[in-house]
Parts: C-alpha cells; sequence; structure tokens
C-alpha cells in the first residue's frame, strides 16, 4: 500500500506542467519564438499603464479580484489550442500572474509550460526600462 501512495504521488506530479518566473532576456527569446503573451491585467490598468507589444489582453481578475476563468478561456482558445505549448503571462507586479501561473500548471490547469514574468510589467519591464504600447 506504501508503494501504491509513492507511485500514485509521482504519477501525478509528471501529469503535472512546470511554472517559471523568467526576466526580461528570456522573455524576449520566447516571444521571438513566437510564445503568446497574455496580459492578465484589468481594461483599467491596460489603459493606464499601457502593455508590452503584441501582447494579448484578456483580464483574469476583475477589479474585485474575482476571476474570470469561463472568459478567459474562451479569449485564450481563439488563437492558443494546444496545452502542451509553452504561454507567457503577466500582470501588474507578478503577484496575480503568479496565482494563475500555478494552478495552470498544475493537474487541474493541465498545461505543460507557464511562465510569467518576474515582477510583473511594473518592476520586471517598465522599471527597467522598457517599452509599452499604450
Amino acid at each position: 500500500m506504501k508503494h501504491l501512495a509513492i507511485i500514485l504521488m509521482l504519477g501525478s506530479m509528471a501529469l503535472a506542467g512546470t511554472f517559471d518566473d523568467i526576466g526580461i532576456k528570456k522573455f524576449n527569446e520566447l516571444r521571438a519564438k513566437g510564445v503568446p503573451v497574455i496580459d492578465i491585467r484589468t481594461p483599467a490598468e491596460w489603459q493606464e499603464r499601457g502593455i508590452i507589444k503584441d501582447a494579448h489582453k484578456i483580464m483574469f481578475f476583475d477589479e474585485r479580484g474575482k476571476p474570470k476563468t469561463k472568459e478567459w478561456f474562451q479569449a485564450l482558445s481563439k488563437f492558443y489550442k494546444d496545452k502542451k505549448k509553452p504561454l507567457i503571462i503577466y500582470c501588474a507586479h507578478a503577484n496575480r500572474s503568479k496565482t494563475l501561473g500555478k494552478w495552470l500548471a498544475s493537474k487541474n490547469g493541465g498545461f505543460s509550460k507557464v511562465y510569467e514574468l518576474k515582477g510583473g510589467i511594473e518592476y520586471g519591464w517598465i522599471d527597467k526600462g522598457q517599452a509599452v504600447v499604450k
């Protein structure tokens, strides 16, 4: 019985994907290879601070912090069809994207490889002198 529990635990770990935070260099390398970039912030945040060029704007948490799971997956499915392919997400400070990214890469989320911009757009991009699009 003990061995069965260990096998089941290892098996469930194998089913889970990976989640990593990345800096600008890796972000740009992945983006150049065609890995989709998703900005999960709110429309007000996009308007106020801009977005990273070519990022898809798909709000995940609304202004009250409530997840908009169904709407997010519907919007994502318009251009992202294979959960085995990598995906990059970011938010303002990497708090929301870290929460979402860990779930997406979990066994329940089913994504194989999820990256997030370390520090979010504020501390991982704008503060590093990188351009945004209004």
